[in-house]
């Protein structure tokens, strides 16, 4: 299997289940509707906060920016662990704090 085949499989596999394939160049910097600010990012911010709010809608607005935060900012700068530990946090959440503890 070439790298085309798989790809074109996996975009027939996600097709099934409701995603949407859209062409790299049309959401680039540069492209005909940009949602990346550069060429170096990964993440499409703004997809990954309106998800956000659209499974969590009941936690607020904080917790959410907060879970945001976190899977933007890793902090692990070998690449294989930054996946390993973005992976677990699309799978099992992101915790955050809903109430701040109170000051004493």
């Amino acid at each position: 299997m070439t790298e085309d085949q798989l790809e074109q499989e996996t975009l027939c596999w996600l097709a099934d289940v409701g995603y949407t394939p859209v062409y790299g160049p049309e959401i680039a910097v540069d492209g005909n509707a940009p949602e990346r600010s550069n060429y170096i990012q990964v993440v499409l911010v703004e997809r990954l906060r309106k998800a956000i709010d659209r499974l969590n809608p009941l936690v607020p607005l904080v917790a959410r920016e907060d879970a945001l935060q976190q899977v933007l900012n890793l902090d692990t700068p070998v690449q294989l662990a930054a996946n390993r530990q973005f992976h677990r946090l699309l799978i099992n959440g992101v915790p955050v704090q809903l109430y701040p503890n109170p000051v004493i």
